[in-house]
């Protein structure tokens, strides 16, 4: 049988019993879709965020931590920003940090195997899903470009 990401709803109730997000791969490169993520979620949620990034110091003038365990706290969710190949040494350093409840994998990161070990370890798994177009739906703040524009209308700006 083949895995399944959780229902809309259920991934609404992940979101609204988080407090914590600890973004692996975290950049400090504003063309990034991480500092995007990063500077949506310290701009238009509650979450308490944390960068984790070997290779950076500040992001967002927010610290950086080199690794998971380096945290001041438990993250309840690990939004993972890492290739493919990456995933299952990711989620070995998210098994040794006891208390953590979320492995969520954005765009484009799938793995059965790597899901698989993770709910064995007790997470709940989220794969091939963007938590910022997540929770701006979730929350009425998502646009067609994945940000809201703030202007109600049924009608299409016209190009300029």
């Amino acid at each position: 049988m083949s895995w399944e990401n959780p229902s809309a709803t259920r991934r609404q109730q992940i979101l609204r019993n988080s407090r914590t997000v600890a973004m692996v791969g975290a950049s400090p490169n504003p063309a990034r879709a991480s500092n995007f993520v990063a500077t949506y979620l310290l701009a238009s949620t509650d979450y308490h965020v944390y960068f984790v990034n070997p290779n950076a110091t500040e992001i967002l003038g927010r610290p950086v931590y080199k690794s998971l365990d380096a945290l001041p706290v438990v993250p309840d969710l690990v939004d993972v920003f890492r290739r493919r190949e990456d995933l299952s040494s990711v989620l070995d350093d998210v098994l040794a940090v006891d208390g953590v409840q979320t492995f969520w994998l954005q765009f484009g990161l799938f793995d059965e195997d790597v899901a698989r070990r993770a709910e064995a370890g007790g997470l709940e798994v989220v794969m091939d899903r963007c938590l910022k177009v997540e929770h701006a739906r979730f929350h009425g703040g998502l646009h067609i470009a994945g940000f809201d524009t703030g202007v109600i209308s049924s009608r299409r700006r016209a190009s300029r």
